[in-house]
């Protein structure tokens, strides 16, 4: 007869060390008993082996384990292995008795009776189910490491609103593997040519229900096969827009309409604003959202630093500009003016000043209606750019020369000097197309011989940027076209959107 008793450490109370000698002897009678009442059950010795195991046990019901889980039956073993359990102490001794014997009812012998001085005991192990098999135990974890855990599963949520910045897992099918696209690898590297008017119509993805925003085309060149989208329906979607004409995922992390986006200048994030105010960075290869903030106002427009890719500005609802760092989530400027709502953001060159517009507007003048701000300063530079009675919803700058435009609500298209004082160009003013009241986007070409633009009858209107005069109207969309955008690679290839929840490739 051979039989073993191991005792492991593990980060129970002290306390109990002091009573190892004092339990040691009823340990020794309780395996004797098992031991002779097996004998004696099954007419001679056949004990032929032991083993130890650690044993959890449960603690919800603390009940009396002497009395009903000395032995409990272990089923992955071929049914052949009982266990005794002593709950004072981390150790079990199993034993092995014939097969024919494990199937019929245990002898009241091997029941053992309650120890005195075991009548009440603090259990510390949790188990899901009493039966416990070898197999399925689960491992312990001592205290210190189950409240280091809590705690910071306590902060998590707790910074899980507008206090701290948090990553958080996306939802599932959210990660996307980033590939070069076939298509566009030709052109990688090389000069880009002369920017062809699109005419016939590629893609037609029709999977946002509510009306698309804006539309990106991601800046870095080997993965720009992907467009980003912000819908008012509250996702935020990436398309491949050049290959397969698909969505390639869909992102859930606002609770409200999203307004802005933009793409990181890595092409690896995606920077999201709605009009729940909260703001979000994702990762798009991994699907977590990197940051993660609630501003103070509802966001209405987004932009990254051109030269610091981990500064950005945001505005909307309120007569203030911020500039954040994702790195800290922190606030590092502010702007303030005297307005109501800030319409756009455009960096102006070296990113030492930017512009914003406004919805400022009085009777017979808009002074501030585009006003010209010292980044690091925060500081105004001018805000006597634009005099005429029409705010500015969108404003681009041109690829090449030192100028950008303002599109009005005026159903035309300013041009102003991108040096100061920021004088309008009064020679030239591209009208033709209607605004009404709708945030319609414009766009330079990338090799800023054209001028594209969207309207609220659903078309799409190009501008020779030298002489102003229209070129070709494209009928896109039934409903108001709100953003155009060309490719940054291919010459050829267009972006639409509209306020009926369509996006299109043209070609």
């Amino acid at each position: 007869m051979n039989y073993s008793l191991v005792a492991y450490d593990d980060s129970d109370s002290e306390a109990e060390a002091g009573k190892t000698e004092d339990a040691t002897s009823s340990d020794m009678n309780l395996v004797n008993s098992i031991q002779s009442s097996v004998q004696s059950h099954s007419g001679k010795d056949t004990i032929s082996e032991s083993k130890i195991q650690p044993v959890e046990y449960m603690d919800n019901s603390r009940r009396n384990i002497f009395q009903e889980d000395v032995l409990l039956q272990y089923p992955q073993a071929n049914k052949n292995y009982l266990v005794a359990v002593n709950p004072k102490k981390t150790y079990s001794a199993i034993l092995k008795i014939p097969n024919s014997d494990c199937n019929q009812s245990l002898s009241p012998l091997l029941k053992p009776k309650r120890l005195p001085g075991n009548e009440s005991f603090s259990q510390k192990r949790a188990c899901s189910d009493s039966d416990a098999t070898i197999q399925g135990l689960r491992p312990y974890i001592p205290k210190r490491l189950r409240q280091e855990k809590n705690t910071l599963l306590h902060e998590a949520e707790d910074h899980g609103g507008s206090t701290s910045c948090v990553t958080k897992l996306g939802t599932g099918g959210d990660q996307i593997s980033i590939k070069t696209s076939e298509y566009i690898m030709p052109y990688i590297g090389s000069k880009y040519r002369v920017t062809e008017i699109p005419k016939n119509l590629v893609f037609q993805m029709s999977e946002h229900s509510g009306p698309v925003n804006a539309v990106r085309w991601c800046p870095v060149q080997k993965w720009s096969h992907m467009l980003l989208s912000a819908s008012m329906d509250k996702t935020v979607k990436v398309w491949d827009a050049v290959d397969q004409g698909c969505c390639l995922t869909t992102y859930f992390c606002h609770t409200s309409a999203v307004r802005a986006v933009q793409w990181s200048p890595c092409g690896r994030g995606v920077l999201s604003g709605g009009f729940d105010s909260m703001l979000h960075f994702t990762d798009i290869e991994t699907g977590l959202q990197t940051f993660s903030r609630k501003s103070e106002f509802r966001i209405s427009t987004l932009e990254f630093h051109p030269l610091d890719p981990n500064v950005f500005i945001c505005g909307g609802f309120s007569p203030e500009v911020k500039a954040w760092d994702i790195r800290t989530c922190k606030v590092i400027k502010v702007y303030k003016a005297a307005i109501q709502q800030t319409l756009d953001i455009m960096f102006l060159p070296e990113g030492k000043e930017f512009l914003t517009s406004t919805d400022a507007v009085s009777q017979d003048s808009a002074d501030r209606t585009i006003i010209a701000w010292d980044f690091h300063t925060a500081a105004k530079i001018s805000n006597q750019i634009f005099h005429e009675r029409y705010t500015c919803p969108t404003l681009t700058p041109h690829p090449k020369e030192s100028v950008f435009v303002a599109q009005t609500n005026g159903n035309y298209l300013a041009l102003f000097s991108s040096l100061r004082p920021y004088r309008i160009n009064k020679k030239k003013r591209y009208e033709g197309h209607k605004v009404e009241g709708f945030a319609v986007g414009c766009e330079f070409s990338p090799d800023g011989m054209l001028l594209a633009t969207g309207s609220s009858e659903g078309k799409v209107f190009f501008y020779n940027y030298s002489t102003a005069r229209i070129i070709r109207t494209l009928s896109a969309h039934s409903q108001a076209c709100v953003s155009a955008t060309f490719h940054p690679v291919l010459p050829s290839l267009f972006a639409t959107c509209d306020w009926g929840g369509e996006i299109k490739i043209w070609q």
